[in-house]
């Protein structure tokens, strides 16, 4: 859709896929585009790839360094913090009996987040004690040799839902609620997209979590505590929108395309 946006604005333009690319490493330029906008699933290619983009002084949407922040969980909840947007009670532990220990002082329930991950995939609700080990040992175990930090979230009480916005620029172009009996409220595990008010609110929190990651298009997931007060708790670096465009009345893809045009041409160092 994105590119269908793209050539209806006579723009030319490519697919690349980057899996069948070799990426000389030299600074000598390979491609040469006005703008590269990044769609990659894994976060680790985007990661690569921006990087060896950016070598060649070529411009991307989002970059690198945004990638890599909003890709870790833990990155963007430092950088919503330094930047002083509200976001969960969160700690991160570098081993298992370190990631049992911030469990109890967040108190039950808590939530444990992979730092890297998207879809809601291997997120884990503990309610106890029992429960938080047996999380704990098996995240040990699926990682590996690898030394991958825990990321320990407060559980917020939602009301059945939670807020997705996208920004692209500066500009807050929709919010949605993805609604779900499920605590887990991701349209990837069957949350139902449905419209919700632009408020100052959402529309002042959903600018100030992209600023602070630096983000030119991504989509910023808000959670409402019971009081009715809101909360940042993750910033998308590469947001799908097709729960979003059922029921919206915005041509998202004509909206990002917009945006890349009118970047286009400009440089920007990694």
């Amino acid at each position: 859709m994105i590119l269908q946006a793209l050539r209806k604005r006579g723009v030319i333009c490519d697919k690349i896929d980057v899996r069948e690319v070799i990426f000389e490493l030299t600074p000598n330029p390979f491609w040469d585009y006005d703008v590269v906008l990044v769609r990659c699933l894994s976060h680790s290619q985007a990661v690569y790839a921006t990087r060896l983009l950016a070598m060649q002084g070529m411009r991307t949407v989002n970059t690198h360094r945004v990638i890599t922040t909003c890709g870790d969980k833990i990155l963007t909840t430092l950088a919503l913090l330094e930047h002083g947007v509200p976001t969960p009670r969160t700690c991160a532990a570098l081993s298992e009996e370190a990631a049992l220990e911030a469990v109890e002082a967040l108190g039950y329930p808590a939530v444990l987040k992979p730092p890297v991950g998207s879809w809601g995939r291997l997120m884990a609700k503990v309610n106890d004690r029992q429960a938080a080990e047996a999380v704990v040992e098996h995240k040990k175990m699926l990682d590996g040799p690898q030394d991958t930090p825990y990321y320990i979230q407060e559980y917020v009480d939602k009301p059945g839902r939670d807020i997705r916005t996208m920004v692209i620029g500066d500009e807050v172009v929709y919010a949605i609620y993805r609604s779900s009996s499920h605590w887990i409220t991701n349209t990837a595990r069957d949350g139902i997209a449905g419209q919700a008010p632009l408020t100052s609110d959402i529309e002042r929190l959903s600018r100030a979590a992209a600023r602070a990651v630096g983000g030119e298009i991504v989509a910023v997931d808000l959670l409402e505590r019971s009081d009715g007060s809101l909360l940042v708790n993750e910033v998308n670096h590469t947001p799908e929108f097709h729960g979003a465009m059922e029921v919206v009345e915005v041509d998202i893809a004509g909206r990002i395309a917009d945006y890349v045009v009118h970047i286009s041409g400009t440089r920007e160092e990694v």
